[in-house]
């Protein structure tokens, strides 16, 4: 009987600090596909010498827009979806080549174990973080939005037993740096949506998230980190706010 084969796809872009390890993770798969948008670091040369197949663009569509070319360049029955920042861990592989052999469904969900500050977040809403990321390559395909795409699959999904790691601030200067990309790209997208929101809304928003993050998702419990990312979240918040008010002013 011949086993369902593998593609693992990685969109990049300056990830040379995290590619090799990334790479090092799904090494078990049949295919890796690297999409890289422009780096100016190593990150093409080392996906290249790990064997991936590596794809470059000049222009940058979104996340989704650009996973969506990953999948499109992958050959295998099924897909992995990986940021370069995430590791599979052994006994997440273990369980994807195990589920693989006789797949119950068409789609999986992995949990994702993530580090800050040289703690990993159990609480503050990071974990366990499901996301869909195990899919078959014919039924599976990337929304098309700016910021937080997912994939639309037909079928059934089920949770596989594993997790990433995942990895997703380097700094505090990182951190910052998408926090303002991020904002401006949701801002635009919620303002395109036809979103409004008044003068007081990103103080409003943003108090709510810190409460959410820091009370009700138990950030405390994750000490002096857990305070740090609830008041970050709340930034996050207040930017995201701050520019749609922006926007809907200037189109005034």
């Amino acid at each position: 009987m011949t086993l369902p084969t593998l593609s693992v796809i990685i969109i990049t872009k300056n990830e040379q600090a995290h590619i090799q390890a990334c790479l090092e993770s799904v090494a078990f798969a049949d295919e890796i596909i690297v999409v890289d948008s422009g780096s100016t670091d190593r990150t093409v040369e080392i996906a290249a010498a790990f064997g991936a197949k590596v794809s470059i663009t000049t222009d940058w569509p979104g996340f989704g827009p650009q996973k969506n070319r990953a999948l499109d360049l992958a050959t295998s029955e099924w897909v992995l979806s990986i940021d370069a920042d995430e590791r599979v861990t052994p006994e997440l592989a273990d369980s994807i080549r195990q589920e693989l052999t006789q797949p119950r469904a068409t789609a999986y969900r992995i949990a994702r174990l993530s580090e800050f500050a040289g703690r990993w977040i159990r609480h503050s809403g990071w974990w366990p973080d499901r996301v869909l990321r195990l899919f078959r390559r014919d039924l599976g395909r990337f929304t098309t939005v700016k910021v937080h795409e997912r994939v639309n699959v037909s079928g059934s999904v089920l949770t596989l037993q594993g997790h990433f790691l995942h990895y997703p601030y380097a700094s505090l200067e990182v951190f910052i740096n998408k926090i303002n990309q991020y904002s401006s790209s949701a801002a635009q997208q919620a303002f395109e949506r036809g979103k409004r929101t008044s003068v007081i809304g990103p103080f409003g928003h943003s108090f709510w998230t810190f409460l959410r993050h820091y009370v009700l998702r138990r950030g405390f419990l994750d000490g002096w980190q857990g305070l740090f990312l609830a008041g970050m979240a709340a930034t996050g918040s207040f930017y995201r706010y701050v520019k749609l008010y922006s926007l809907i002013r200037r189109k005034k």
